[in-house]
């Protein structure tokens, strides 16, 4: 298995992970809520679950593949900006900056 899979399948299983973390857990409703974001929360979870889903088809449809990450890395750039408007710390910061870059990786070298 080449790297490019394996980045897929990180960010795909993460993705699914956070899903169902915000519907078990109340500690990622109350952080939306902090982001003032209540209202698009479960439209936030509804996207990364079809862009994880999206990653993992899209290792057998290419164009699925280029979608799905730009689509996850372009919701990662929104919260990474996000954390940086609420002045939050670099460490919290980092996940979102982290998914941000891993889906812009599976973008640019699906797309070439």
């Amino acid at each position: 298995m080449d790297i490019d899979k394996i980045g897929v399948l990180i960010s795909s299983f993460s993705f699914f992970a956070y899903t169902i973390y915000y519907f078990k857990s109340s500690k990622m409703k109350m952080e939306f809520k902090r982001f003032g974001l209540e209202k698009f929360g479960l439209i936030i979870m509804t996207l990364q679950f079809l862009g994880a889903t999206g990653l993992l088809v899209g290792l057998l449809f290419n164009p699925l593949l280029i979608i799905s990450s730009l689509g996850l890395a372009l919701l990662m750039l929104a919260g990474f900006l996000v954390r940086l408007k609420l002045k939050d710390g670099i460490l919290v910061s980092l996940p979102a900056l982290f998914y941000m870059s891993l889906n812009a990786y599976i973008f640019l070298t699906t797309i070439n």
